[in-house]
Parts: structure tokens; sequence; C-alpha cells
């Protein structure tokens, strides 16, 4: 798949990429508070909110690993896990949003100080940023890769180049250029989809038909197993992950929730939600179909090249080998567009966190001029260490003492939505009882993770701890639902054991309605 790239290929990749960072300095002049810095200033509209959450949501690995998915033998059922957000979006996000944009100034987890104590609040952002950071780098590295191999480039070249991008337009354009950057790159990323599709429906003989008739003949278009379990991956397994991603995604995580308060008011904030989520589900439905379009491409038109490859090299293969000149610079833009959209994202939060869940707390006197000075150091670093990880991804693999390492991340930052959802729900809940929560989640974590995932130690792959018999077997996507069970059930119960605390009741679902229903009635 390693090869050149012509030229009209390379100057439509090389244009996005400079446009990228003219379009950051586009928004540089107005980047001199923190609130427009962090915030946009509250001034963007809803359906460009909207499509800024929808390319959050469809990163380049979307783009890589969903047709691979639906290449290879798991069919359609990673699809399972987005089908549950609308539903669940449905059902909270009515209150979610008006409750974050009365309890917080910029920091999500200023809620959960609120509840619980700075501790719990150290907590979540801790969280996020470990798990964020780790994302970043395998995003990061995933689409340098391809893209390496699209061009013909060195890996570590294409990893410098696409870091200073993100950097550059995060740096200088602050949450505005990310959010109407994201705009840009969601339309390319949608395009560059639907054209591979309809190359893939109707460049076989026998066109769409014949591609119909492949992929239902061979069970192809489905979302099984049903049995249930939660040992194997399943339809069950999927719905249950998908409820907790969907409160997570939209109830914790600060990529979603600072987008909330960069709405003028609470229902265009909503409305962006339902935009972003009721556009990511198509897409990914439609990067699911491609996968199914792969399959039957090549069983009629036969590669024997694709025996060797991987069920996600697949689809970078297609793209190398078979499009024409031209349409493979838009495609290569649209997947460096997924992973801009993506990345920065992450790095101006990690900015926001940084200045106002650390920096605020340690030096309350300073000023909104110094919040926004460190703010940009906080993205230049995070984009500099961003290059850093993706490179030693590259070095070692993806694997070895980085599989390690996140593992370790996994442990100490599970239960986020058991802790955002006993603060929420259940009044009588208390620090006390809150971290005698968390440290059962972290106990049974650890256990699970140790006990169940083989990473590579001296070029062999072994289990860290294996007890046997007691090893964890359940699915690994089961384990997040567990640790945010164990955080919400124990934290409930512990809370018994501690004297009753005072709560702003209107930081739980019962105040939010009440008030709601006395506004009513005024």
């Amino acid at each position: 798949m390693t090869g050149s790239i012509h030229w009209i290929d390379l100057t439509l990749v090389i244009a996005s990429v400079v446009f990228v960072m003219l379009f950051g300095l586009k928004f540089a002049h107005k980047q001199n508070s923190t609130n427009s810095y962090f915030a946009a200033g509250g001034s963007i509209p809803s359906w460009a909110i909207g499509m800024s959450i929808f390319a959050t949501l469809i990163s380049s690995v979307t783009f890589l690993a969903y047709p691979g998915s639906a290449y290879g033998p798991q069919n359609w059922i990673l699809l399972v896990q987005g089908l549950m957000v609308p539903i669940v979006l449905l059902g909270m996000i009515w209150f979610i949003v008006p409750l974050f944009r009365r309890a917080i100034k910029l920091s999500t987890y200023e809620y959960f100080e609120r509840r619980f104590g700075w501790g719990a609040r150290l907590y979540g952002s801790l969280a996020f940023l470990l798990t964020h950071f780790s994302k970043l780098g395998t995003v990061f590295f995933l689409v340098s890769l391809a893209i390496s191999q699209f061009m013909g480039w060195d890996i570590y070249v294409v990893i410098i180049i696409i870091g200073i991008a993100v950097t550059v337009i995060t740096l200088l354009g602050g949450m505005e250029a990310v959010i109407w950057m994201d705009v840009i790159q969601g339309f390319i990323l949608i395009v560059g989809g639907i054209i591979c599709c309809c190359l893939l429906l109707f460049t076989p003989e026998g066109g769409p038909g014949a591609v119909m008739e492949v992929a239902l003949r061979d069970n192809k278009i489905n979302i099984g197993p049903f049995d249930w379990s939660f040992v194997e991956l399943t339809f069950w397994v999927m719905v249950i992950n998908g409820v907790f991603y969907a409160i997570q995604k939209y109830g914790t995580d600060q990529t979603i929730v600072q987008r909330y308060l960069a709405a003028k008011d609470d229902r265009a904030a909503k409305k962006a939600a339902y935009i972003g989520v009721l556009t990511s589900v198509p897409v990914w439905t439609l990067f699911m179909f491609i996968g199914t379009c792969l399959y039957a491409y090549y069983q009629l038109e036969p590669d024997p090249l694709v025996a060797g490859l991987k069920s996600d090299e697949v689809f970078p293969h297609f793209i190398a080998t078979q499009l024409p000149i031209g349409v493979k610079g838009l495609i290569i833009s649209a997947l460096l567009a997924g992973a801009i959209s993506s990345l920065d994202s992450d790095l101006n939060c990690f900015a926001a966190i940084g200045v106002q869940d650390y920096y605020v707390r340690f030096r309350p006197e300073s000023t909104d001029r110094q919040r926004l000075v460190l703010g940009r150091w906080i993205v230049a670093i995070a984009g500099v260490a961003s290059i850093g990880i993706a490179s030693i991804y590259a070095f070692w693999g993806g694997e070895g003492i980085l599989g390690v390492l996140f593992g370790l991340y996994a442990i100490f930052s599970s239960g986020i939505v058991g802790l955002f959802l006993l603060g929420l729900l259940v009044p009588r809940a208390n620090k006390q009882g809150l971290w005698v929560g968390l440290i059962a989640c972290i106990l049974f974590t650890a256990y699970a993770v140790l006990t169940s995932s083989k990473f590579t130690i001296d070029g062999e792959k072994q289990i860290l701890l294996d007890l046997g018999a007691w090893n964890f077997t359940h699915h690994k996507y089961m384990l997040g639902v567990y640790s945010h069970l164990i955080v919400f059930a124990v934290g409930w119960a512990a809370s018994y054991l501690f004297p009753k605390q005072e709560v702003d009741e209107n930081l739980t679902i019962y105040g939010f309605l009440k008030a709601r229903k006395a506004d009513k009635e005024a």
C-alpha cells in the first residue's frame, strides 16, 4: 500500500493543511479573554456547535475502524453503541444542558466539586486528562500511519506536520476557530464517505444490485449475535455499553460540555446537542455500510493482496489503489480532517481544565490576561507532547510500555458516570460515601484489567496477573459499565455510614424539577 502520490492529490492535501493554519490566524485577533478563547464568547449559532460536536465524535478512527469492523467478522455490532446515544440523549439533555450552564463557569468538573468537594473535581479532571491524552496519542498515530502509507512519506514527518497544524489552529484561534474548523471538516468527512460509498457500489460489475446480493447472502448487514451473554461481544453488551457511553459523553466529557457554554442560551445549546448526535448516527451507519460494500467489492473484484491484510487495513488499501486522481487527495484530506476535528478539541479542553481546575484554584487573584496566556502555553505544550506520544507509538508500534501505561490509566480514571449519576440522582450521597465507592471501583478495575488484558512484555503477549479461574472473563466493554455501577451503588450505600450533609438541591435533578415547576406556575 506504500507508494508515491500524484501531484494533484498532494496539492489537495497540502492545501488542506495550509488552510487549517490560515483559518486559525483569521480568529486570532478575537481571542482577548478566557471567555472568548474557551467558550467563543457564547456567540456561536446552534447548528455550527452541533456540527462541531458531530466532527468531534466522528474522528479519523471512525473513518478507519468502522469499515474495518464491518468488513471483518464483527459485522455492524459496533454501531449499536451509537444507536443508543439518541435514545439516551432524548431522556437527559433537557435538564443536563441548563444544569451545567448554571452550575459551572467553564470546567465540567466544577459540578463535581460543588456536589462532593474538590477531591471529586480532581478525580474527574485527571480522569479526563489521562483518558483523552491516551486517546489523542492513539488517533494521532493511526491517522499519521495511514497518511504516511498513502503518500510514501516517513511517518515522523507526517506526525510533525499534523501536530503543527492542529496546535497552530488551537493556539491562535481558540474555541471559535475550533468550532468553525470542525464545521468545515465535518462536511469534508461526510462528502469523502459518500464518494467512497458510491465508488464501491457502482464500480463492480453488476453495480449496487450485485453488491447488496453479496452482502445479504453472507449476512454482512446485521447487529448480532443476540445471545444474552456478557463474555462475548453481543448486541446486549453494546446496548448497555452504549447507554453509559452516551451519559459519559454528553454528561461528563469536557469536549462536549464546553460546547454547551459556547451557545447563546439553553435552547440553542440543547438544539446543538441534538444536531450533533442526529448527524453522527447516519454517518456512523455510512462508514459501517462502506465496510460491507468493501467486503462485497473484493468478492466481486478479487485482489490477491487483500488476503494478506488485516480487516482495518482493507479500506486504506482501497483508497490507495482504486481511487482516481483528485478523489484520492480529497479522501486523504477527509481522513486528515477527522483527525484534526478530534485533536483540536482535546487541546483546547486540556487548556480549559488546566486553567480553571488548577491555576485558578491556586492563583485566584490572577487576572484574566494571565489565565489566557497560561491557556495558550498549555495548548502549545500539549501539542508538542502529543507529537512526542505519537512518535513513541510509531517507534514501538503502539504496544509495549504504552500498553501497560494506558492500562494503568484505565484503572485510575474509572467510574466517572457513576460519580455523576450519584450526585445527580441521590441527594443523600455525600463525599465520604463517594470515596468509598471510588476506592472499591479502583480496586475492582485494577483486578479486572490486570487479570484480563494482555500486554507485550519482552516480545511476548502475557497477562500481568494470571489468577486462573478467578480472572475477569467478561468482555472488556463491560468493564466500564461495572465500574460506573460500583461507584454508584457502593457510594450510595456507604453514604449512610456517615452523617447526612446539606446539599444544594439545584445540583440534583429533583431540585431542577422543583425549580422548573415553580417557573411554570409563576
